[in-house]
């Protein structure tokens, strides 16, 4: 029996573990990622793709006509950061698999780590569907879930959802393409969604409470990056703990506690552990 011939579409470095792990049972035929960036050039995904020798394009839009007359047996979508279009879905034998670091049907779209660590979940996973013309919205093929811990951030969060995803993609990919999964529909009253952040969404409000402050750096660590203004200078907040009652200090106020800057939010001051001044 001939290997299957798998397009992978991804973009960000994370994912990569996934493409490494198909490399090792299948080797992909081609790998989609998104343009070049004017200032970062070629994507993570790119990147990778060029120094495995393996086919990649990077178009600004998708169509039949790049994939020409060949034949596929199956696309895989990890965090590529378009959906797709019914044509392109229909393209490959077998259909489309979309893996999606949440537990689906709770938080579809394109912030799931973020919004699950924003929630206080104590638990989060993998769920590979497959993909329809909505935002992860098809059938479950598979699921995986695991405890996340008390001060988890989005990059450690995402390192082992996306490494999980690695570890159950080949048993996921050779169980589906032999008919012995039979994927269910998602309970859809139960869909929760996400949005796509925007640099703004991370700047912090010192109005509020000092826990919704510490879930929000560490939730958006990776992306957008929370931020703030000092001396009219835009600061990365990269890591904050929650100190005492701020008492009589305005929200907003900066002060020191124990040879740490502080700033008084709502209810309680916050110790900014790790700080950058943007562009550094």
């Amino acid at each position: 029996m001939s290997a299957p011939r798998i397009v992978f579409f991804g973009t960000p470095e994370f994912v990569i573990p996934v493409l490494e792990a198909l490399q090792q049972k299948y080797r992909p035929t081609l790998i989609v990622s998104t343009p070049e960036d004017s200032k970062k050039g070629p994507s993570p995904v790119t990147r990778w793709a060029m120094k495995n020798n393996i086919a990649q394009i990077a178009p600004a839009k998708l169509s039949h006509a790049l994939f020409g007359n060949k034949t596929f047996d199956l696309f895989i979508i990890a965090a590529y950061g378009k959906i797709l279009k019914k044509e392109i879905l229909a393209i490959p034998k077998k259909g489309t698999l979309n893996i999606h670091p949440s537990l689906l049907p709770k938080y579809r779209g394109p912030s799931p780590i973020q919004e699950t660590i924003l929630q206080q979940e104590t638990e989060t996973g993998v769920t590979i569907i497959v993909a329809d013309e909505l935002a992860d919205h098809g059938p479950i093929v598979e699921q995986k879930k695991i405890q996340i811990e008390p001060k988890e951030n989005g990059a450690s969060l995402s390192h082992k959802l996306w490494s999980l995803a690695a570890n159950i993609i080949n048993e996921t990919v050779e169980n589906y393409l032999s008919g012995s999964i039979k994927p269910r529909e998602q309970d859809h009253v139960k869909a929760t969604f996400t949005k796509m952040l925007k640099r703004e969404d991370a700047l912090i409000s010192w109005q509020e409470k000092a826990d919704h402050i510490e879930r929000k750096v560490r939730a958006y660590l990776l992306w957008p990056t929370c931020w703030t203004f000092f001396r009219n200078l835009r600061i990365k907040i990269l890591d904050v703990e929650i100190g005492p009652e701020k008492k009589e200090l305005e929200s907003g106020t900066r002060t020191r506690l124990q040879n740490e800057m502080a700033v008084a939010a709502k209810d309680k001051l916050i110790i900014l552990k790790k700080v950058q001044p943007e562009g550094k």
